[in-house]
């Protein structure tokens, strides 16, 4: 495939650039990118592309129509970096991010299953704004999970969880990002700390990241929320949800039932005028609110078949040093 390459260059205005990520879904994609075209305060500010590689033979028609997508509706108004070889999301993702929010700063990150209300970007520039010196605030997220007898309020929220459905970071938080998650281990052993990184056991965040570690997935996400998490990091999220993930139709290469189960009910909000707090707290009703919806949803999460995975980790590991051990 031909190579087209990076128009990146650096932007000092002050505002958040938005960086974009598509594969090879070009209806998925149009209609993300359609959704952003309309959101209001688009025009000011600068668009990055990035479009990992084909895979093998057989994807590139669609990265190739994914591509000519994103050059018909965005044109000159977007920098553009178009990948010859496929180095996977996570690490896509990952250097995609690190090279425009050490120019820009801050970064609102889109991928190409997400439809976005027309507040979205209003709403990530006014978080990015208003906590752009606060250290405890590491994420603004656009997608708010279910709430069980929840009345939306007009304030933004602060919850202890990353989305990466929709989000934006400042380089002073993403600086911390650690790739390798150091002391993850500990969630092997320390059940208060597993049961509060898992939501109070009912999604399995802790299994996903020890996969991760192990080799078994390559995923971004649960690496930067386990910075948010040991860092004691707040993620500022909308009073409503503004994004719809479409990505669960069985185009995309990342998604489970349980991420569909609980965005399938999930609409975008209506018009809403959103207020940012001066000192961010804890938004422990809305958590509460999560937690019960999740529990209703996900009851399989919970309890002795929830804690079975990490069991028979720690015993295999245990069972594994037992074997090397010397004079064996």
């Amino acid at each position: 495939m031909p190579k087209v390459r990076s128009q990146y260059k650096a932007m000092d205005s002050g505002l958040p650039s938005v960086v974009i990520f598509a594969y090879r879904r070009p209806q998925h994609t149009a209609r993300t990118i359609q959704s952003l075209l309309r959101c209001k305060g688009v025009e000011n500010l600068s668009l990055h592309v990035f479009c990992d590689g084909p895979k093998s033979k057989n994807d590139e028609e669609d990265v190739i129509a994914t591509r000519a997508v994103l050059k018909e509706l965005l044109g000159s108004r977007a920098t553009f970096t178009f990948r010859d070889s496929n180095i996977g999301l996570a690490r896509s993702v990952i250097a995609g991010v690190s090279e425009v929010v050490n120019n820009s700063k801050s970064v609102i990150v889109v991928e190409d299953d997400l439809e976005l209300h027309p507040q979205f970007l209003e709403f990530m520039q006014g978080a990015l704004t208003s906590y752009r010196e606060n250290e405890q605030v590491m994420q603004v997220s656009g997608f708010l999970l279910p709430a069980d007898n929840w009345a939306p309020r007009s304030t933004c929220n602060f919850l202890p969880f990353t989305s990466s459905w929709g989000w934006a970071t400042w380089e002073r938080a993403w600086r911390k990002f650690d790739e390798n998650a150091i002391g993850w281990e500990e969630l092997l052993t320390n059940a208060v700390m597993r049961d509060k990184f898992n939501l109070e056991n009912t999604l399995d965040y802790s299994s996903m990241l020890r996969s991760q570690m192990v080799g078994q997935i390559d995923s971004w996400a649960i690496r930067w929320y386990w910075t948010v998490f040991k860092n004691n990091g707040l993620v500022a999220y909308p009073p409503v949800n503004l994004v719809m993930n479409h990505g669960f139709d069985g185009s995309g290469t990342h998604g489970r039932w349980l991420a569909k189960r609980i965005t399938k009910s999930q609409p975008l909000a209506s018009n809403l005028r959103i207020t940012f707090p001066t000192a961010p707290e804890f938004s422990a009703d809305l958590f509460r609110s999560i937690v019960r919806r999740l529990r209703q949803q996900a009851p399989i999460r919970s309890g002795f078949f929830f804690r079975l995975p990490f069991r028979f980790f720690r015993f295999a590991v245990a069972a594994a040093k037992k074997f090397v051990s010397p004079g064996r």
